[in-house]
């Protein structure tokens, strides 16, 4: 059995080789144009926010990773890409994952993301095997919940693009939110992430509750916020406070 005070130099010693590994996702080159990002990088991002309790390496590079593709930031995604895999996120996930972001970014960022992480899963050795399958067994569907989520959008929105409402049936709800390949905790924290990112917070509200409903906490998601402001920044996370308020407290109801 560890020692209290064995625990807590292996903490230490891992919180600092993990800021060691965030920091190598900030280019050299900063130090010589803007020392001040510098040490805002290594100190409070990779120092304080990255080794934060309430949300994990593992989806805090998840996050990061839905961010930076949402965002089309795919120069900086490849370093991102080997601390999320070194994080315990699996290749499968990180394929998932952009196939997922396709849907609510559009292809093009999903494609781009894509572009970025090959060279990296050819290095590791990732192949087709390590991949989720193009057709798999799907999860089971919650039919009382995809009833309730399809009458709201056909009484909506049926009578604007009826492409829309029986692509977002057959092509989402049916299909890419069933598959296994990411959990549905994870499905849901990238997608409010992406959401985040893209400055769409209007669209938060049924993917919060949705992200919740699938085991998310509302001190994960608190993390979430805090962790994205330093990636989409300060205005999109304070443009999300609201509507991350309005369900924290629906639910707490």
């Amino acid at each position: 059995m560890k020692t209290p005070i064995a625990a807590s130099a292996i903490a230490f010693f891992a919180a600092a080789a993990q800021a060691q590994d965030v920091s190598t996702t900030v280019p050299n080159a900063i130090g010589a144009v803007a020392p001040a990002l510098q040490s805002y990088s290594s100190e409070a991002l990779a120092g304080s926010v990255w080794s934060g309790e309430e949300l994990s390496v593992r989806d805090r590079a998840l996050v990061t990773f839905a961010a930076l593709t949402t965002r089309h930031e795919t120069e900086n995604l490849g370093s991102f890409v080997e601390l999320a895999l070194d994080a315990g996120v699996t290749p499968a996930e990180l394929s998932e994952t952009i196939t997922h972001l396709a849907f609510y970014t559009g292809w093009g960022n999903a494609i781009a993301a894509a572009e970025a992480m090959a060279p990296i899963y050819e290095a590791r050795g990732v192949t087709a095997d390590d991949l989720p399958a193009v057709d798999p067994e799907l999860l089971p569907l919650n039919e009382e919940a995809e009833a309730a989520r399809e009458d709201t959008v056909q009484s909506n929105y049926a009578d604007v693009s009826i492409g829309v409402v029986d692509n977002t049936r057959e092509l989402l709800f049916l299909d890419l939110w069933l598959r296994p390949a990411l959990e549905p905790r994870d499905r849901s924290l990238v997608t409010v992430a992406a959401l985040i990112a893209a400055g769409q917070p209007e669209q938060m509200t049924f993917h919060l509750n949705r992200a919740m409903d699938n085991g998310l906490t509302q001190e994960e998601a608190g993390a979430m916020l805090s962790h994205l402001a330093f990636y989409a920044g300060w205005p999109k996370v304070f443009s999300a406070m609201p509507v991350a308020k309005q369900v924290f407290e629906s639910r707490s109801e």
